[in-house]
C-alpha cells in the first residue's frame, strides 16, 4: 500500500520508527515531513499528506503529534478526508470498518512504539463494513457539499 506519513516534532522520532516497519511491511511509505525535532506547525503537515490521499498519490495516509488531537481537526477540514484519531485497537477498528477512515492521527506522546504498531496494523488490514455505516458516509459527504455552498 502507498501510505503518505508526516509528523510534527513530538512525532518525528515515532515517525522515523514506523516508517522503518512500515516498509519492512512491504508498503511504500512517503515521508512528507517534518525532518527533525525542530519546532513546527502541524496544519500545513495535515494539509499536505491528505492532499496526498484526495489526490491519489497515496492511497492512506497517517499523521503523528503530541495528543493528535489538533491534527484530527486539522485533516478533517480537507473534503474527502475522514481522520480517526485511534488510541487503542478498539478505536482503530471503528476508524476503519465504520467510517472507512482514510487517514490515521496517532498520539505521539501517549503511545508506545509497540502499540503504534499494533494500531497501524489493524488500521491497515480492517475492512469497511459497508451497509449502514456506508450510508451515514454518504451522509456525512453531503455535510461536505453544503458546507462547500455556504
Amino acid at each position: 500500500m502507498r501510505i503518505a506519513i508526516a509528523a510534527d516534532h513530538n512525532g518525528y522520532a515515532l515517525k522515523t520508527r514506523l516508517i522503518a516497519w512500515l516498509t519492512a511491511q512491504g508498503h511504500t511509505v512517503d515521508d512528507r515531513g517534518s525532518h527533525s525535532e525542530e519546532t513546527v506547525d502541524y496544519p500545513p503537515l495535515c494539509a499536505d499528506v491528505c492532499q496526498q490521499v484526495t489526490d491519489g498519490h497515496a492511497e492512506r495516509g497517517i499523521v503523528l503529534g503530541g495528543s493528535g488531537l489538533g491534527e484530527t481537526v486539522a485533516c478533517n477540514k480537507i473534503r474527502g478526508i475522514r481522520a480517526g484519531l485511534c488510541h487503542d485497537l478498539w478505536s482503530t477498528r471503528i476508524s476503519r470498518g465504520n467510517n472507512d477512515s482514510n487517514v490515521l492521527v496517532l498520539a505521539a506522546k501517549i503511545l508506545s512504539p509497540e502499540d503504534t504498531e499494533g494500531i497501524v496494523g489493524t488500521w491497515l488490514t480492517t475492512p469497511f463494513k459497508g451497509g449502514v455505516h456506508a450510508r451515514r458516509l454518504e451522509q456525512i459527504a453531503a455535510l461536505e457539499r453544503e458546507s462547500a455552498r455556504t
